[in-house]
């Protein structure tokens, strides 16, 4: 008896855009001595990711009944001579849902934590932490309502942050490439 197998095959772009705000220095009296910023030096923030022409390619999935999960990992780094360190959010651009051609593939509705505690149990659906965890995922939340993923609170230089997305995947999900727009805004500190 033959049987037939049918191999979708699937592909998730992630498009980031990495922004940061203007840099401002700190006011008379509210720096920090002894820091690696000169006293009186200018404050810069600079932000930048691993990411190849912009996108974050989770490698082809080959959907299975109960879901096939692939992942992929994002890194952002960010340099702030601000006295009082910098926050890094996360956030999607204009959808939380991965889009191909007209099908959704919603964000997980796992809330955020660090480290990321709930796996992506839900199938078709898809997430990040930034835990290094391939198996728990939280949801992308819009860019309005962007997630707080990172503080530091000295100045420092190329420092490392490693997103890892996440997708699993079924037959119900036509083949195609799914993506979706992903923002990181670094701002320095003021307070």
């Amino acid at each position: 008896m033959k049987k037939k197998l049918t191999v979708v095959s699937l592909l998730a772009l992630i498009n980031v855009l990495a922004l940061s705000a203007v840099s401002y220095a700190q006011p008379y009296g509210v720096g920090l001595y002894s820091e690696n910023v000169p006293y009186g030096s200018e404050t810069s923030l600079t932000i930048s990711t691993d990411a190849v022409g912009g996108n974050v390619a989770i490698p082809t999935i080959t959907p299975i009944d109960g879901g096939a999960l692939g992942t992929a990992t994002n890194i952002v780094t960010v340099t702030s001579t601000d006295v009082m360190g910098y926050k890094l959010y996360i956030g999607a651009a204009t959808s939380t849902s991965m889009d191909n051609l007209g099908t959704p593939l919603l964000t997980s509705a796992n809330a955020y934590s660090n480290p990321a505690t709930n796996p992506l149990e839900d199938v078709n659906r898809w997430g990040y932490n930034v835990d290094g965890s391939i198996v728990n995922f939280c949801g992308m939340p819009l860019d309005s309502s962007r997630q707080l993923i990172k503080t530091v609170t000295t100045p420092i230089s190329g420092d490392n942050t490693t997103i890892t997305y996440g997708m699993k995947i079924d037959m119900a999900k036509p083949a195609g490439n799914y993506s979706v727009g992903v923002v990181y805004t670094a701002v320095p500190q003021t307070n």
